[in-house]
């Protein structure tokens, strides 16, 4: 059994206040104080003093892992599949472990998209400054040239980014259950352009800057050996303080501030972004779209400000558990008669494929997706169906 430091610091604490309450007013007034001393430990910050270096590798080989030839990611030594828990007790640790991981594996797809999928890297905006923050899309050589079909990939929300569905399924199951490349490479062999968003690359992440506080002494008419007085007190204030934050967090992390991609800030501008500087000016005449969740809101956003375009140029659209809401997003009629027409939401459903599935919103028809894996993120659920049998997205005809 494994007992964490914090755990024996409270523990004497917790046998007083057991002992104390059995007495009389004089041990309820002990009792109290005991309670209110309590109250002004952070349970947080003392797991964070059990805790190892947040230091993890950087590759998959230092975590010791890799995939396998059937695309599941497995342990070099023992073959294992990826376990979380790998430190007991450590939940916030094992957590950031897991999050390391997923963003080496979100490298790992990049790489997979341009070698795999022979995609090019694409940056935006298109007009960048060497300095501005930036971020990216993939498309396949032909995506502006192809005159008959393109195909646009847009994922859900939360830590995913271009060419994932969904980071759990890619760790936990295989890379065609969790990435968007079997999409890809099919679409290709069928002859369509592809263009695949990255919606949620909406910002860098920078060190926030020190701020240093000058001392009004410096310009002052005062004598040097009174200044060096005044100058000290603030430094072993600072010598103090400084002591006790490590004390209080020995492991604290730096401090982050967010730049924002201009014109790219959120899902729905990005795809609005993309709409405008690539899909509309494609050689394409049929474009089709495959959403997944919250892409499907993002789709819905772009039709709302982008209408008649949309509708000159999208021939389908395959939607995936999307969570779009004609209601809340203000869809106009001729919008929402359109979606009927031309889209349609495959959902999570024990019923056979394309069995309809009742609605409560007047717009595209939901139907089953014969599939439910559900797929366990770290601060979030939700499902991911796997609409490519049968007839499936490839049932959408021109």
């Amino acid at each position: 059994m494994c007992i964490s430091l914090s755990s024996l610091i409270l523990l004497p604490i917790w046998i007083s206040m057991a002992q104390i309450q059995q007495g009389g007013p004089d041990e309820k007034e002990k009792s109290t104080a005991l309670k209110d001393l309590l109250s002004r430990i952070d349970l947080d910050e003392l797991m964070k003093k059990d805790e190892p270096p947040l230091d993890f590798p950087d590759t998959l080989e230092g975590f010791e892992y890799a995939f396998n030839e059937k695309g599941q990611l497995r342990h070099i030594k023992t073959g294992e599949p990826f376990v979380f828990n790998y430190r007991e007790d450590l939940h916030r640790w094992n957590q950031k472990r897991y999050e390391a991981l997923g963003e080496i594996i979100t490298k790992y797809v990049y790489e997979l998209l341009e070698k795999d999928c022979s995609l090019k890297k694409v940056s935006i905006p298109v007009d960048a400054t060497e300095s501005e923050p930036k971020s990216f899309i993939f498309m396949s050589e032909d995506a502006l040239t192809n005159p008959q079909k393109l195909m646009v990939l847009i994922h859900g929300s939360g830590v995913v980014r271009a060419g994932q569905w969904a980071r759990r399924l890619i760790i936990n199951e295989d890379l065609d259950s969790g990435t968007q490349i079997p999409f890809i490479k099919r679409a290709m062999d069928e002859g369509y352009g592809v263009i695949v968003l990255n919606p949620n690359e909406n910002y860098i992440e920078v060190e926030k800057p020190k701020i240093h506080v000058q001392s009004s002494s410096d310009s002052s008419d005062e004598p040097a050996e009174k200044r060096e007085r005044k100058d000290k007190v603030p430094k072993e204030t600072k010598k103090r303080r400084d002591f006790y934050e490590k004390y209080r967090n020995p492991q604290r992390e730096k401090e982050m501030m967010q730049l924002y991609i201009r014109e790219n800030g959120s899902p729905e501008e990005h795809a609005v972004y993309v709409w405008d500087h690539f899909i509309a000016q494609s050689a394409a005449e049929n474009v089709f779209f495959v959403a997944h969740s919250y892409g499907g809101l993002a789709f819905v956003e772009l039709m709302i400000q982008r209408e008649a375009d949309v509708k000159s140029k999208v021939t389908a659209v395959a939607l995936t558990d999307s969570v779009h809401n004609v209601w809340h997003q203000e869809a106009g009629k001729t919008i929402r008669e359109w979606m009927r027409e031309n889209c349609c939401n495959w959902v999570s459903s024990s019923e056979p494929l394309d069995t309809s599935v009742e609605s409560m919103l007047p717009d595209c028809p939901r139907v089953s997706a014969e599939a439910s894996a559900l797929c366990h993120g770290t601060k979030y659920t939700h499902t991911w169906p796997l609409p490519h049998n049968k007839s499936g997205i490839w049932g959408l005809k021109c």
